[in-house]
């Protein structure tokens, strides 16, 4: 019994060609009132195959194979356009260190704003 590793690896490739896409997760481009929202995922996969033969006079000979594969996929958000106008809506609420990046730039508005006046009133 021989192994065909390219009909193997051909059936991987179609099956992730048929479901590893954004519409299996979480659907199509999608139009809302003026806003046109598409769905963005990630896509994490594995795949790993092994095979042998061998044998001795006592035993005969063997061949034997094995597969596996596995895909994950997560929705991420939406790309929203409207006109020219182009913005990612996360489908998670950020946490951690993450949204205190985000709040980074108002945080530094803030204090800048506090510098300007006390320098304002320094002079």
């Amino acid at each position: 019994m021989k192994s065909n590793y390219d009909e193997v690896l051909g059936k991987v490739t179609e099956f992730l060609t048929n479901e590893a896409r954004t519409e299996t997760v979480v659907g199509k481009e999608f139009k809302l009132g003026e806003f046109t929202c598409v769905p963005v995922i990630r896509i994490g996969l594995g795949f790993g195959f092994g095979g042998g033969e061998g044998g001795d006079e006592k035993q005969g000979h063997g061949f034997g194979s094995a597969s596996g594969g596995g895909v994950g996929m997560e929705p991420l958000g939406f790309l929203v356009s409207r006109g020219a106008e182009i913005s990612f809506i996360p489908s998670r609420v950020s946490k951690g260190l993450y949204a205190a990046m985000e709040k980074v730039p108002d945080v530094l508005e803030k204090f800048l704003a506090g510098r300007e006046k006390e320098t304002a009133h320094a002079n």
